[in-house]
């Protein structure tokens, strides 16, 4: 007998010895004086058993069918493998019309062994940072090497930024490894599509700044930290994953979600997810997306397209010769003009666009080029610094003669 039944059984008791008058009793039960007169009804012709609730022991009129279960389950083992149970749902519901919350198809995984509930374990703890209020005001950037293909294609790395007042996945590329041209891309599209933000929320990678000595004294500035300046977007470097957690948690969820819709699409290669990606963020941003405190937009605005791609274009310093000459991965280019004396052994910055069109400059003056002599020339393999494993070649150590001065 439930509460609710012990206090109906109660007031009945009452009403046998008189002590209660019906509508007295109504309004001690919260109910109305009809329904009382049915329910002192039911307890003079049944007795106690009749303030028992007739429903108990029938099944609900909302279970899902045996055959829902069943048809539930029988994807979960084949279509839906490793899926979690709340993208399980979703799909099911998407594509198989199977109506199931994620919390009961948690308890149908736990039961049929397909899914460990997560024991919960003490961890260290860390004080949450409020969002930033505006669109715009911070990013937070990072690249994930995993296997997204799931043994279909070679792994590879997903480099992408989210911004921090939305949770909003702004820009995002499949690349081999984790490279500063990656990220660059990524910033680029970000830069097209809303303007320069405030800040970038970044890891201590090499590739945001100089990890050595000199960046105490001020001196040395990566080519991605060099483009920010330029921009005046503030560079911040996290101190530990936990502090740009943002990211951190997008990555999983992406290594989650994204993996899955993949494989159900068939993707096996970086050129196939790079084109699936717009349409898979587009309906994850509606996903959660969340909405900024402020409806201010906090980018500034963009610069013309000339002058970005001058902004990015990587730049060397060379020193002309005596005969206006200077090389570049293995081609000699000569400078021409009509004032050959006022340009020797004048220093000039080079410009490599990302096409790799070179542009010389000197003291804000472009200088007319042309190519001299190619020789040969061999890039060196793009590795990441991450996983880098450095390969000791063993050499053949010379002996010493018998007369040299280190004997």
């Amino acid at each position: 007998m439930s509460l609710k039944e012990a206090e109906r059984l109660s007031v009945m008791r009452q009403m046998d010895k008189q002590y209660l008058t019906p509508r007295k009793a109504s309004e001690e039960l919260g109910i109305s004086l009809k329904q009382l007169r049915r329910i002192r009804q039911r307890y003079l012709e049944e007795g106690e058993s009749g303030l028992l609730s007739k429903k108990k022991g029938q099944p609900s009129k909302n279970k899902i069918s045996s055959q829902d279960r069943q048809k539930a389950l029988d994807l979960l083992k084949t279509t839906y493998t490793a899926f979690g149970p709340t993208l399980a749902s979703e799909k099911l519901a998407e594509r198989d019309g199977v109506q199931v919350s994620s919390e009961t198809l948690r308890k149908w995984m736990i039961e049929e062994g397909l899914w460990t509930a997560n024991r919960k374990r003490e961890q260290r703890v860390y004080q949450r940072r409020p969002r930033r209020s505006r669109f715009g005001e911070l990013l937070q950037a990072d690249g994930s090497p995993h296997d997204w293909f799931e043994g279909r294609g070679e792994k590879c790395c997903l480099i992408h930024f989210i911004d921090d007042a939305t949770s909003k996945i702004t820009g995002a590329k499949f690349l081999p490894t984790e490279t500063g041209d990656g990220y660059l891309d990524c910033l680029y599209q970000h830069l097209i599509k809303y303007g320069i933000p405030l800040g970038l929320y970044t890891d201590k990678h090499s590739i945001f700044r100089v990890n050595k000595e000199e960046i105490k004294k001020g001196v040395g500035i990566t080519h991605v930290g060099r483009i920010l300046k330029e921009l005046g977007v503030q560079l911040i470097c996290a101190h530990s994953p936990q502090a740009k957690g943002r990211i951190e948690r997008s990555n999983g969820v992406l290594q989650d979600r994204l993996i899955k819709e993949m494989r159900l699409a068939g993707i096996k290669t970086i050129e196939e997810a790079n084109a699936f990606l717009p349409g898979f963020l587009e309906s994850h941003n509606k996903r959660f997306e969340k909405l900024a405190a402020s409806p201010e937009d906090a980018h500034k605005a963009l610069k013309s397209k000339r002058d970005l791609e001058k902004i990015f274009a990587r730049r060397v310093q060379r020193k002309l010769s005596k005969n206006l000459t200077f090389q570049y991965q293995g081609v000699l280019y000569l400078i021409e003009t009509k004032t050959p004396n006022r340009l020797r052994h004048t220093a000039v910055t080079v410009f490599i666009s990302n096409d790799k069109k070179i542009t010389v400059e000197c003291e804000g003056k472009v200088l007319k080029h042309k190519i001299w002599e190619e020789r040969a020339y061999e890039q060196p393999p793009i590795l990441d610094s991450k996983e880098l494993a450095v390969a000791w070649v063993d050499k053949k150590q010379k002996k010493p003669s018998k007369h040299h001065p280190w004997r």
